[in-house]
């Protein structure tokens, strides 16, 4: 870990009077974990411990599935994949000192269970099953484990805790509650909870309104790195009972945050707040006892503290950004690519995918190539190369004249009287993705596709052509939104790397004479509207069109397009998911599929 945050979080009694509960100091280890590296998991959960210890925490907290990383989808139906995963666990116990650590695992008893491991004293103390199992969006883990039926809560010392797993702190009326009517005054919730627009927002209103509701200190520990077309942002926070939030970890990155939490105050929150008490009217509770874990450990002389509020007011935009070059980065180095090709039409969505790339490798490991045709304008060439310049990439112009005139020759006895119609511009579009495939396979590079969300809604893109590729980054970002990140990377720079040529010029495919998207598109503004309404939201055509703002007609040609380009989409590049409802991942949809709106 490498970054180490503290903040103190006492409100309250004076730490040198004994007859009070002094502030229990904690760590939140949100580290990158990758799914199946179980050893380095191991390691960096090891590295973690150490530092919170020596740090003085208490207890060290760290994401849910930890050890082996998440999703770990049908790595879970390998037995030997669970043995090693507890065998690991095993070996993180016996490292375990004073400092309790909670661990994210994969429980095995007649069968699999999402868990966490309460470890101290070189033993596993306990273990807790998660009991909400999602099972929508990205989420399947009803395919894998059985859910958890028990909510114990724990003595460290004098104080109580309750642990649970993500989805289990979403639901009002669950473990969280009933932990704290058993008593937990701190509630630690460990989480793979993936990155989309807007929600770290909810999901720190969720979080407070928890602490809040329950009258109880919540700290909330969040997987960080890529893994796939998923992202983790990290940022873990910490919540007083009244909902006020503490401390906020870093986005996007690594993070060891210390925390020092008043658990005194809850005791005397809950005393001025009457309704804690007729929470436990007409409600079961189990009553058991708690399982003890440890007497508190004395640490002599604690590190001076500061207070860590890290990236809490980032905006929607930076946010997306961050989530698109983490996505990059660790796709590419956990499946050990170290450079990318692009192709680079000089428009602006190749643009923003090469000014993301050279953010999350180097500019010096990402090659951009040219690949003019006869339609090709002086401008957008000039962009590409003056892009390639700005951000000091490598830069090729390899023309494909040559490469498009043979194959209409070798075409033209088949299309002999035929008019030339999309077939000669998805020509021009495969012969540019076996030159950038030839790049891949000759010299290593992963391919980066450039398509956005509205051309692969619509199917406004070349099956193995512009769609050739290992890697789609800006399949799920939407074109007006594409336009607002190159806004903002142009801000946030030394200097704008985009041209603004590439900014305001209409965009084109440029695969004929004069042609822009808008030949066959709605303007984007229109289509982006229309598609939220119609894949985000699942609104039908009537809905769509009687908000006054769309044309019955252009809404029906929308609709029409999407529906028919699923066949492309499950061809498409694994790509980041940054939207609520990317496709693939959230919205899966039959190709073969006669019901129409």
């Amino acid at each position: 870990m490498r970054h180490t945050r503290r903040v103190d979080a006492s409100t309250g009694p004076n730490p040198e009077d004994p007859t009070v509960t002094p502030p229990l100091r904690i760590a939140l280890a949100q580290i990158n974990a990758t799914v199946g590296d179980i050893d380095g998991n191991t390691r960096r959960i090891l590295d973690a411990m150490r530092a919170a210890e020596e740090a003085g925490a208490e207890l060290v907290a760290f994401p849910e599935l930890a050890l082996t990383g998440y999703p770990p989808e049908d790595l879970l139906l390998k037995p030997a994949f669970i043995s090693a995963n507890l065998r690991a666990l095993d070996q993180i116990a016996r490292a375990s000192r004073d400092c309790v650590a909670i661990v994210g695992f994969v429980d095995r008893q007649d069968d699999i269970f999402n868990a966490a491991a309460v470890l101290h004293g070189g033993r596993v103390v306990a273990r807790y099953h998660k009991q909400y199992l999602p099972n929508y969006g990205v989420f399947d883990e009803d395919r894998y484990f059985r859910r958890g039926i028990e909510a114990p809560v724990f003595r460290l010392g004098e104080i109580t805790i309750g642990v649970n797993i993500c989805e289990d702190i979403w639901y009002a009326v669950g473990p969280t509650n009933a932990q704290s009517l058993a008593g937990a005054e701190l509630i630690v919730n460990i989480n793979a909870s993936p990155f989309s627009d807007e929600k770290r927002s909810y999901r720190r209103k969720m979080l407070a309104t928890r602490a809040g509701d329950n009258q109880v200190a919540v700290a909330y520990v969040n997987l960080v790195g890529g893994q796939d077309e998923l992202v983790f942002d990290g940022a873990s926070m910490v919540f007083a009972p009244s909902g006020d939030m503490l401390c906020h970890g870093k986005a996007f990155a690594e993070d060891l945050v210390i925390v020092d939490v008043d658990v005194a105050g809850v005791f005397r929150a809950r005393l001025h707040d009457p309704r804690r008490r007729k929470a436990h009217l007409g409600q079961p509770v189990t009553r058991s006892e708690p399982i003890v874990i440890a007497e508190r450990r004395t640490v002599p002389e604690r590190a001076p503290r500061a207070v860590c509020m890290a990236d809490v007011e980032i905006s929607r935009v930076e946010e997306i950004y961050r989530a698109l070059v983490l996505g990059v980065r660790d796709y590419m180095h956990k499946n050990g690519f170290t450079r990318a090709v692009l192709g680079l039409s000089g428009g602006i969505d190749s643009s923003l995918v090469a000014a993301v790339a050279a953010d999350a490798i180097g500019a010096e490991n990402v090659l951009g190539v040219s690949m003019p045709s006869r339609y090709s304008s002086q401008h957008s060439k000039d962009d590409a190369r003056d892009l390639a310049e700005a951000l000091g990439m490598e830069y090729r112009v390899v023309p494909i004249e040559r490469g498009f005139q043979g194959l209409l020759d070798t075409m033209a006895e088949t299309f002999a009287g035929l008019k030339e119609d999309v077939t000669e511009e998805n020509m021009q579009a495969r012969v540019r993705g076996q030159i950038l495939m030839a790049i891949s396979n000759k010299l290593g590079h992963l391919v980066l596709t450039t398509g956005n969300k509205s051309e692969v809604a619509t199917g406004y893109a070349t099956l193995y052509g512009d769609m050739a590729g290992g890697f789609a980054v800006i399949k799920d970002v939407p074109k007006m939104l594409v336009y607002a990140l190159c806004r903002h990377r142009n801000a946030v720079g030394a200097r704008p790397v985009i041209p603004e040529s590439v900014l305001t010029k209409p965009p084109s495919a440029e695969l004929r004479p004069d042609q822009t998207d808008q030949d066959s598109l709605p303007p984007y503004e229109v289509l982006d509207a229309i598609l939220e309404a119609y894949v985000e939201d699942d609104r039908p055509i009537q809905e769509i069109v009687a908000c006054g703002q769309f044309d019955v007609e252009v809404v029906r040609q929308v609709i029409g397009l999407v529906d028919r380009a699923e066949y492309k989409r499950r061809q498409a590049a694994p790509g980041i998911k940054v939207t609520p409802r990317a496709f693939g991942r959230d919205r899966r949809l039959p190709i073969t599929n006669r019901f129409r709106e």
